[in-house]
């Protein structure tokens, strides 16, 4: 098959013709209709704590079709089913397992980690960890529930409520979604702090009701000043969707007495915080990684029922063989937001 191959850091992917996979007994062959580019696929190829193997092939949000069907795979599965899977082929035996929170299995396989991903024509699934596309749910639009589920469910930890007054800091593909998903759930303010005019122009879309520009030489204070001029006091919750040192420190200042932050952006940098101004406020600081499965099959029901739109994000779509430069583009973004590629 065909597979964007990462060789070494410094290098752009390398477009390869490599060995079939084979599933396992409880494992699933997808064919790939599409994969798309997340901001951990562009860690993986630096220098941190997340660098990819050499020879690994990344990618994570894919979607596709049945293609092979593994001897004891469960689900009753046909080739030619229009699916998609969380990126983890887990254990199936440990309580986390049982609980639909794959992430948490201490024995999974995570694919573009230690599995091979979906920047390539076919990739392994679990078959537990595969889920049904319907019909009416085109597979451009289902490409997207990966980082879909990823805003659910940091709205879920959030504790969100109806009503509730948000901060989201960054309007990029995650920070778009927690904006979807506050807006779903009724946030009465969904303010998003975003330094990139184009991506701020996508908050509006998916579901900001203001957005402001940071002033990144002044801090929090600025920040809540901003915030509260909008929407008159200040954040119930706030979701900080970039990941660069320093931001935590920020939402701490930002936040009112017994508010919530969320941290979801993927920060690999030491950093610092000051933790008395937290004390006294009594604030609660929730992280939130990934995904459950119900995560990921409350989003496929909301995108088939139209209740949910994430066709904005998508800004581009490129062939396997334009890959290797559009990833290297991602680098220093300029319009994109949401990078597909489409595989078939």
């Amino acid at each position: 098959m065909k597979a964007a191959v990462f060789k070494e850091i410094g290098q752009p992917l390398s477009v390869e013709t490599v060995e079939d996979p084979t599933p396992e007994p409880g494992e699933l062959v997808m064919e790939v209709a599409y994969c798309g580019i997340c901001g951990t696929d562009l860690h993986a190829t630096r220098e941190g704590l997340t660098t990819a193997c050499c020879g690994r092939i990344l990618g994570h949000e894919f979607v596709g079709t049945v293609a092979e069907v593994g001897k004891h795979a469960d689900g009753g599965w046909q080739v030619g089913d229009r699916i998609c899977a969380l990126p983890f082929i887990a254990c199936g035996n440990c309580r986390a397992c049982a609980s639909g929170q794959f992430f948490q299995c201490l024995n999974k396989k995570v694919s573009g980690v230690d599995d091979q991903g979906g920047f390539a024509e076919y990739v392994t699934t679990g078959s537990r960890e595969t889920l049904r596309i319907p019909d009416n749910l085109d597979l451009e639009s289902a490409a997207l529930v990966e980082p879909l589920a990823v805003g659910l469910h940091a709205v879920r930890v959030a504790e969100l409520k109806a009503g509730s007054r948000v901060m989201i800091m960054g309007a990029g593909p995650i920070g778009l979604t927690v904006a979807l998903w506050a807006r779903f759930f009724g946030a009465r303010d969904i303010v998003v702090s975003e330094l990139t005019e184009t991506r701020a122009g996508l908050a509006r879309k998916m579901g900001a009701t203001q957005v402001i520009k940071p002033d990144v030489s002044a801090g929090g204070d600025r920040l809540l000043e901003q915030f509260s001029d909008l929407t008159g006091t200040a954040p119930d919750i706030i979701f900080e969707c970039v990941g660069a040192p320093g931001l935590l420190q920020q939402c701490i200042e930002i936040a009112p007495y017994g508010g919530k932050i969320v941290p979801v952006g993927v920060c690999e940098k030491p950093d610092s915080i000051m933790p008395f101004l937290g004390l006294i406020k009594e604030l609660s600081v929730q992280f939130a990684i990934a995904y459950t499965k119900d995560d990921f099959e409350t989003s496929i029901a909301m995108l088939a029922e139209k209740r949910i739109d994430v066709t904005p994000m998508i800004t581009d779509i490129v062939g396997l063989d334009d890959l290797p430069g559009v990833f290297e583009a991602l680098r220093t973004p300029d319009h994109q937001c949401k990078v597909l590629t489409k595989i078939q």
